[in-house]
This record gives C-alpha cells, sequence and structure tokens, in this order.
C-alpha cells in the first residue's frame, strides 16, 4: 500500500504546496476544487504567473514597460486561447508581444533559450519568461504510482540584452533536445468531447511508466549535458551546482554522479523536491532561486530540465 515510507523512499518527496488541498484529500473527490472564474477576471493561472513575474521585476529593478515579449511556458494551460501569456502581458501592462509554449517538464529551459534567442537577435530588448504550474489539476489522485508526485507553484525569469544588465547571470549556452517517446503522457484535449467512451478514461490525465522513463532518460540528459559542456569549453567536474529539473530524487543523484564523476554534494546537486514535491517545468528555477547567494562572479552552474516528450534542455549560466 501507499505510505509516507513509500513516497519518500521511490521519490525523496515529503510534502508539496497544492492550489486548493480540501478537494484533494476528500475521498468523495479526490482532485482539487477550482472554481471557474468568469471572462472578465483574471484567470487562476495568470494570477499565479503575474504574482511571480511582479516579484521578478522586482528583483529586476526596472519598469515593467521595458519588457518587449511575454512567453507563458507550462506544461497545462487552462485554455487554448486566448494565450495566457497575452492575459499575463495584459495584467502587467508590457508592450510588444506574447505567447504561449508547452514541452511539458523542460518547459522553462525552452523558454530560456527561446526568451535568450528573441534578446540575441535585437528583435526585443527583454523577455519575461513564466512558468505557472498547476499540476494537481492533471494528476490521477487514485494512481499508486503517481497520485504523490506533483505539486503547484509558478516562477518568473527576465532575460535582457547583455549590454544593459546590471548583476545578474550570463547564459553561456543554451541547448534544447527531444525524442518522441509515450512513456510520459497526457490524452487529455478538446478532440475528447468527440469520443463518446473517453471522456473518463485514465489516460486523460497524467500516466507515465516511472521505471522506463528512469532508465531512458537519465543517459539521454547525462550525455547532453557533459556534450554540451565540452562544446562550451567547460569541465563538467567543476561546476559549482547543478539545479536539475526536481523529479525524483534518485534520477537526479545518479545524473549527478555521471555529470561531475563522482557523488555530489547538496550544495552541488540542489534538491528541493523534498520541500515542493515536482513542479513540473517550474522545478529548476525554484532550485535556483533558493540556491544561488553564495556565487561569486565568474563561478558557473547548470540550470537543466527533462522530460516528457521525451525533452530536455540544458542552459549554462556564469555569475556576473
Amino acid at each position: 500500500p501507499s505510505s509516507p515510507e513509500f513516497i519518500t523512499k521511490a521519490s525523496g518527496i515529503k510534502s508539496r504546496f497544492v492550489v486548493n488541498k480540501s478537494g484533494i484529500v476528500d475521498p468523495e473527490l479526490m482532485r482539487p476544487v477550482i472554481p471557474e472564474r468568469s471572462n472578465e477576471e483574471l484567470s487562476v493561472l495568470a494570477e499565479m504567473a503575474v504574482t511571480a513575474a511582479r516579484e521578478a521585476i522586482a528583483r529586476w529593478g526596472r519598469p515593467a514597460s521595458e519588457i518587449g515579449a511575454v512567453i507563458c511556458a507550462a506544461s497545462n494551460m487552462q485554455r487554448p486561447y486566448p494565450a495566457m501569456a497575452i492575459e499575463i502581458q495584459n495584467a502587467l501592462g508590457i508592450p510588444g508581444f506574447a505567447f504561449d509554449m508547452n514541452v511539458a517538464c523542460s518547459s522553462a529551459t525552452f523558454g530560456i533559450k527561446t526568451a535568450a534567442d528573441f534578446v540575441t537577435s535585437g528583435s526585443v530588448d527583454a523577455v519575461l519568461m513564466v512558468n505557472p504550474e498547476i499540476c494537481s489539476g492533471h494528476l490521477n489522485f487514485r494512481d499508486r504510482d503517481s497520485h504523490f508526485i506533483f505539486g503547484d507553484v509558478a516562477t518568473a525569469v527576465i532575460v535582457e540584452r547583455d549590454d544593459t544588465a546590471t548583476g545578474g547571470w550570463d547564459i553561456l549556452g543554451t541547448r534544447l533536445k527531444t525524442e518522441f517517446s509515450n512513456n510520459i503522457r497526457n490524452n487529455f484535449g478538446f478532440l475528447n468531447r468527440g469520443d463518446p467512451d473517453g471522456r473518463d478514461k485514465a489516460d486523460k490525465l497524467f500516466v507515465q511508466n516511472g521505471r522506463k522513463v528512469f532508465r531512458d532518460v537519465v543517459p539521454m540528459v547525462s550525455d547532453m549535458i557533459i556534450d554540451h559542456a565540452g562544446e562550451l569549453g567547460i569541465d563538467p567536474h567543476r561546476l559549482k551546482r547543478m539545479w536539475l529539473h526536481q523529479a525524483n530524487i534518485n534520477m537526479n543523484d545518479m545524473i549527478g554522479r555521471k555529470v561531475l564523476g563522482r557523488d555530489p554534494t547538496p550544495e552541488e546537486n540542489v534538491i528541493i523536491l523534498d520541500e515542493y514535491a515536482n513542479t513540473s517545468s517550474a522545478g529548476s528555477v525554484i532550485a535556483f532561486h533558493r540556491k544561488n547567494d553564495d556565487f561569486v562572479a565568474g563561478e558557473t552552474g547548470l540550470i537543466c530540465s527533462f522530460g516528457a516528450g521525451y525533452s530536455a534542455g540544458t542552459v549554462f549560466v556564469r555569475k556576473r
């Protein structure tokens, strides 16, 4: 049977935050209760993203009007359209353009890469990239293998031109990779209403073959990190810190060993999933946010995410 001991051993998760607890722990519901809002109200995901964005803008120290684009990168969007990003853009008073993107748990690194490309090309001077994740909304709480995995959260990152930045971090290099796999899947979508027998199928929520994912993803991500580091002239053994996707402590430990060539210390391989659980695209950003204050200029670290697709993204950064 499922138990706290089983959950901690299997994943490393000890707690999580959810947008609504009462519905999840009600045996008659076993799902979050999130009342629908009117079209005139700020939607739930947008509200989360705006809150995170305002904190990021305050830390940045410049007005939102100097941002030229908004990317909303997350595993599950509240609706197909209008884009969540445009709603967030409007709420923050940001000019320019905005769009949504979904690469599951890799959405943040894909979003950072996309933002960096827009800035590098001269399209805009600064980009806001947000990751609102209500992962509990797509979780099957009757599935023993996955009911405990996810938490809810929102994160935000600002990417700007090098010549206007003060402090912060240099992006040394970004790389993206995808390989098709059905081992992590969510079949929920608007076409479900056309299947009279399919509305309540379990695959309309999060499903995964966890053991197969572990065997496939660990070598894929480890090799990608090492190869990308070599291309950039970075010795992976000398990385000060890795902020990996927070999916599973055993997976993160093994990737850390393969990249560093030894057992990583807790300071080198940051784990926050014990407190937050798997927060999909936001996990590596939370880890970065919580554990970077001790860096001095010139020190290097890695933000990396991986997930359904399969998909993976690496972002090597250096403290300015």
